[in-house]
Order: structure tokens, then C-alpha cells, then sequence
């Protein structure tokens, strides 16, 4: 038997780098999260918000039954874009490490010890044969110790520390908004009415409706509480 690939099968096993270093099953995974509902986080001085759209694939739809924003502590939420199945497994997770945390030292887990975590199980399945990557990305947020934090993940187990940032469908949209009005002085508010301008911007730009849901965490209480939709859609005529 060959110790050689045959050609092209790089192109099927998670195992196995093309000859110009690319592993295209991690690649095919990010492309599954780049066509997802957008997300984003935006940190500030008085906290973090994490906004999601809720796409609704049927009128019929409880709106109740739909959830793109999780909260793993009372001071971690965390926003998920690609597969929710693939999602649901790595919250559970992420939960058990806040709670297992907890119980050990009596604290809080730290914001980026729980992202390192749920990122060597992505990484993992990025090394073994059999298995696939996980099609989904998530960006934590949430007041620690350490101040207001706010970090990305990828499909890679790859994670970096952003003052605000964005994934999905309308992530250039809504980057392009940041880049232009971001400001780390700005209020909790400022912060919430940015989020829900990116997000509406971003679906008007793909011809949806808008639907949002927003989570903040304020650095003051260090509780994650999520928004009502009539708060949001003030938001939305103001």
C-alpha cells in the first residue's frame, strides 16, 4: 500500500494537508458558517452585548423555539452561527466546564479558560480520521476577572480576543459599520443601539425582515440578561 494519498484525497479526509497546506474539510466547515444567520459581539466600558439574527424558515415558527444566543453562566453568553445541532453539543460542554469551575474554585470561570476549552474539542476533531469538523462558530462573551472580554472561535479550534467582531451571512456588512462607529469609551446603550443598527443593516442588505435578539452583560452586575423583543424593536424605530 501507498504511503502516498491518492490524489484528491485531501479533498475527503479531515487527516490528510493538500500539497499547499490547506486542510479543505476545516475550509468547507467555515463555509457552512459564513452562509449562517449573523452574529457579533461589541465589548465596552460598561459591558458586552451579543446580538444574533433569528432567521425563520416558516410562518408557522414558534418564535420562542429559536435561539441563536446561550447563556453558559451568569456572566458568559455566548452567540452560535452554523449548525445548531453542532452548537448544542459544545454549549452543554461549555456549561459543565462553567459549573465544574465553580464547584472546584469557588469562582467564576474566566471568559477565555472556557473559549480555550470548547476550542481543543474543535481542534480535535480537525486531527482524527472518522470524524469531521464541527460547522459551527461561536463568539463568548462576558465580565470576569479580568475585565469586559469578548473572543471569536473557529471551525479550526482557533479563537482571538476582538473588541467587537462578526460572523455570518452579513459579516462584511456589519464590519464595515463597525469599523466606522466602534468607539471603547461608548455607554452599554451606545452598544446596543450599534449592535441593532449592524444586525437591521445587514438583513435590509439581503432583502430580510428584521429579527433580533440581543444579550448583554454589564460589567456592574456581571449577569446576562437578554432583551425583550418590544425593547428591540424600539430599537429598530428609534
Amino acid at each position: 500500500m501507498s504511503m502516498f494519498a491518492a490524489p484528491g484525497a485531501y479533498d475527503r479526509v479531515i487527516t490528510v494537508f493538500s500539497p499547499d497546506g490547506r486542510l479543505f474539510q476545516v475550509e468547507y466547515a467555515m463555509e457552512l458558517v459564513n452562509r449562517g444567520a449573523t452574529i457579533l459581539g461589541i465589548k465596552c466600558s460598561e459591558g458586552v452585548v451579543l446580538g444574533a439574527e433569528e432567521t425563520v424558515e416558516t410562518s408557522l415558527e414558534d418564535s420562542e423555539g429559536s435561539w441563536k444566543i446561550f447563556k453558559i453562566d451568569d456572566h458568559v453568553a455566548a452567540g452560535i452561527v452554523g449548525l445548531s445541532s453542532d452548537a448544542r453539543t459544545l454549549i452543554d460542554q461549555a456549561r459543565i466546564y462553567a459549573q465544574s469551575n465553580k464547584l472546584t474554585y469557588d469562582e467564576p470561570i474566566d471568559l477565555e479558560v472556557i473559549t480555550k476549552r470548547i476550542c481543543d474539542i474543535k481542534q480535535l476533531y480537525t486531527q482524527h480520521a472518522g470524524v469531521r469538523p464541527f460547522g459551527v462558530s461561536l463568539i463568548f462573551g462576558g465580565v470576569d476577572k479580568t475585565g469586559n472580554r469578548l473572543f471569536g472561535t473557529h471551525a479550526s479550534g482557533a479563537y482571538r480576543g476582538y473588541k467587537a467582531t462578526a460572523m455570518g451571512a452579513g459579516r462584511e456588512t456589519v464590519l464595515n459599520i463597525l469599523k466606522e462607529e466602534y468607539r471603547e469609551d461608548m455607554s452599554l446603550e451606545d452598544a446596543v443601539r450599534l449592535a441593532v443598527k449592524c444586525l437591521t443593516k445587514a438583513l435590509e442588505a439581503r432583502q430580510l425582515a428584521p429579527r433580533i435578539k440581543i444579550a448583554v452583560i454589564p460589567s456592574a452586575t456581571k449577569k446576562m440578561k437578554m432583551l425583550s423583543d418590544e425593547k428591540i424593536e424600539g430599537y429598530i424605530k428609534g
